[in-house]
């Protein structure tokens, strides 16, 4: 496994990378990663790789030649950090007492995840069907809301990330998921305008309050199309990116009003990593159905899945997700393993807290830099724009590359977001020295690009 690639469209070549590349004297690591480039079929944003991880602990990841990161990316797995001896020892019980069950049986572990999920999600939503990943969740949703509504519209985010399968692309919004490819995507997939425009970022004033002009956006493109089953997005872009408030507010009210259902993709944000364990509990809605994924599986396996609204029960004639490992105890006792451990540590509280803090002292070091935009974040998910003047708020991916290199270099990991948003993600686990070290490391490599 190798350390994420970290900056969305950044090019295999880029100057910090190669140097970075070149000072690999290690034996061991130069060959994994040489066998990793002749092995894989190479895309943007996953191969060629940075480096190799031979060990993966806690909050630390370790590669090959014995450097140790804290992981501030994590791809969003790692809510529980990584290697949980609770989690660890559960799944091997697991795989001792039953390791597969398969479709048509059904067992216990599943049925009672199902349940607890069911129980967590607010209102009506407890209706749940599961997979092995989030991209795969994100199509059993909107096949649900096709089943339900009779149409087969959607309205989605431009810039948004919804996962790389076909129909998950789609009603995607990034350009690196969407181009390249032969011919047309999913019909019907419409797209507006997302929420963070110049004046929701900045608040510059304007002729009316952000939150409804930007969601006034959607409700035109809903009246236009008329018949559009879903309008799905993430409730805060993993980016990171917040909403102005009543912002989902107006857009539930908009999809009521049109007969379309609300789809919220809280695959990076759920399970407390925004201090709530949904991130849509921030703005006082109930969407109709929720995807999951990511972290629910304890950072050690996968799976996914959506809770739906009672009523949208309706798909019985239809096959909307055939899995293979749809009810597989060993993935189910991990999730379930993982709610326990979320719960029983209270990582949701300490998210809002420890997400509190980092943003405070961030804000505090460096509120006057003048090559720092916007701080911003929810819970442990928070990121710092590096821009080339304060003024225009112009991205600069170069400046932030040097700052991630030089945090790479003192033992931190995180991923470069939208071109130039140093965005951190630690796990909800962490300590306040740990935080706080790391917090150091990011100022200081930020200061130093004056």
């Amino acid at each position: 496994m190798a350390i994420t690639r970290h900056t969305e469209g950044e090019a295999n070549t880029s100057a910090a990378r190669a140097e970075w590349a070149s000072r690999e004297t290690h034996n061991e690591t130069r060959d994994l990663l040489a066998r990793d480039a002749n092995a894989f079929l190479h895309q943007s944003l996953s191969s060629p790789c940075l480096s190799t991880i031979a060990k993966a602990e806690g909050i630390w990841i370790e590669d090959t030649s014995g450097r140790r990161f804290m992981d501030f990316h994590g791809n969003s797995v790692h809510h529980i950090g990584y290697g949980h001896p609770r989690l660890v020892q559960a799944v091997k019980d697991q795989i001792d007492a039953l390791p597969f069950s398969p479709r048509r049986f059904t067992n216990d572990v599943s049925v009672t995840l199902a349940e607890r999920l069911g129980q967590i999600a607010p209102g009506t939503l407890n209706r749940v069907l599961f997979t092995t990943g989030g991209s795969d969740a994100v199509e059993v949703a909107l096949r649900l809301a096709r089943a339900a509504t009779g149409r087969f519209k959607t309205i989605s985010f431009w810039d948004a990330f919804h996962g790389a399968g076909f129909g998950a692309s789609s009603v995607g919004g990034e350009a690196t998921f969407r181009s390249h490819i032969a011919g047309p995507l999913l019909p019907g997939a419409e797209h507006v305008a997302p929420f963070h425009c110049y004046h929701c970022a900045y608040g510059h004033p304007g002729p009316e309050t952000c939150a409804l002009a930007c969601a006034k956006m959607v409700e035109f493109a809903l009246a236009r199309e008329g018949d559009v089953a879903a309008v799905i997005a993430e409730p805060m872009r993993a980016v990171p990116v917040v909403p102005p408030p009543g912002y989902w507010q107006a857009v539930q009210a908009a999809c009521r009003k049109h007969g379309a259902l609300l789809i919220m993709d809280e695959i990076p944000t759920g399970l407390g990593k925004t201090g709530r364990m949904f991130a849509f509990d921030h703005d006082g809605i109930e969407p109709d159905i929720v995807v999951l994924g990511k972290a629910l599986g304890g950072g050690m396996l996968p799976i996914a899945g959506i809770i739906a609204r009672d009523d949208l029960n309706v798909a019985g004639d239809f096959a909307i997700g055939h899995y293979t490992h749809e009810k597989n105890p060993v993935t189910a006792r991990a999730a379930l393993t993982t709610l326990d451990i979320i719960e029983d540590e209270g990582l949701v509280d300490r998210s809002a807290t420890l997400g509190a803090h980092a943003q405070d002292r961030l804000k505090d070091a460096l509120h006057d830099h003048p090559y720092v935009g916007d701080i911003r974040g929810r819970g442990l998910m928070f990121g710092v724009e590096i821009v080339t003047d304060r003024d225009s708020r112009t991205p600069d991916p170069d400046r932030a590359e040097r700052i991630y290199y030089a945090c790479l270099d003192k033992g931190l990991s995180f991923k470069i977001s939208a071109g130039s948003v140093l965005t951190l993600s630690p796990p909800l686990v962490i300590s306040e020295a740990d935080l706080d070290t790391a917090l150091d490391i990011v100022i200081d490599a930020t200061k130093a690009q004056v």
